[in-house]
């Protein structure tokens, strides 16, 4: 077969491919993750079940592809955010990453629904969505090693003694060039940020908090201060 051949097959693949995943994201949004079906979707792009189980040979195959994605989205935003304040203070930094994924969920909440949502029921992660989930964790590693480096990172109050093994255990794990106390008020930084996000997209917020942006704003940097950024 000649390479030009060989090309347009696939781009003819990588088409469908995304007609395929597009046509999954309209599921998610109509119905949500844990109704999504491979024979709905190929009903709806007028294809046999069979062909479009030669690009995704299960549910969970497609499901991981759209996790993969939707991580990625995010990652991209968030990585373009603080792109463009670089050579800012560490708060502002901070603060672009964490207003890029409100942003991002803002405008995608079904795909946020599906990477920070309800688990669906039946399907385990593979590790490559591994990588991809890590992108904005990442960032915010960079933003206190920054910090630290230059010494102009407050020491968190010490660790309780029933925490250390834990503390010790996931600054091997996430950042073992970080103090262990500032790792543990990381992790829990990060997962009152998506909290945050998560309250206000899944309407926790109504009626509690109106003005939601400067409410964000404010709450970020208060985070940013928890974790010893000045």
């Amino acid at each position: 077969m000649s390479s030009t051949a060989q090309g347009a097959r696939a781009r003819a693949r990588m088409e469908v491919t995304a007609a395929i995943k597009d046509e999954a994201r309209r599921q998610l949004a109509a119905e949500g993750a844990a109704k999504l079906s491979l024979r709905a979707v190929a009903r709806e792009l007028g294809m046999v079940s069979s062909a479009l189980y030669r690009y995704f040979p299960s549910r969970d195959d497609l499901l991981t592809a759209l996790i993969i994605d939707a991580y990625d989205s995010l990652g991209e935003s968030a990585e373009a955010a603080h792109a463009e304040v670089a050579d800012a203070g560490p708060v502002r930094r901070w603060s672009a990453v964490a207003e890029a994924v409100r942003a991002w969920a803002l405008r995608r909440p079904h795909e946020y629904a599906l990477i920070y949502g309800s688990p669906v029921p039946g399907y385990i992660a593979p590790d490559t969505t591994v990588p991809p989930a890590s992108r904005v964790g990442l960032l915010l590693i960079g933003i206190l090693r920054d910090a630290h480096q230059r010494d102009a990172l407050a020491e968190p109050p010490a660790l309780p003694a029933e925490l250390r093994t834990e503390a010790e255990r996931m600054t091997a794990d996430l950042a073992p060039d970080l103090p262990p106390a500032t790792v543990v008020a990381l992790v829990a930084a990060w997962a009152q940020l998506y909290g945050l996000v998560g309250f206000e997209l899944f309407g926790q917020f109504n009626r509690v908090v109106e003005d939601r942006e400067p409410f964000f704003r404010h709450a970020v940097v208060r985070l940013a201060h928890g974790v010893g950024l000045e």
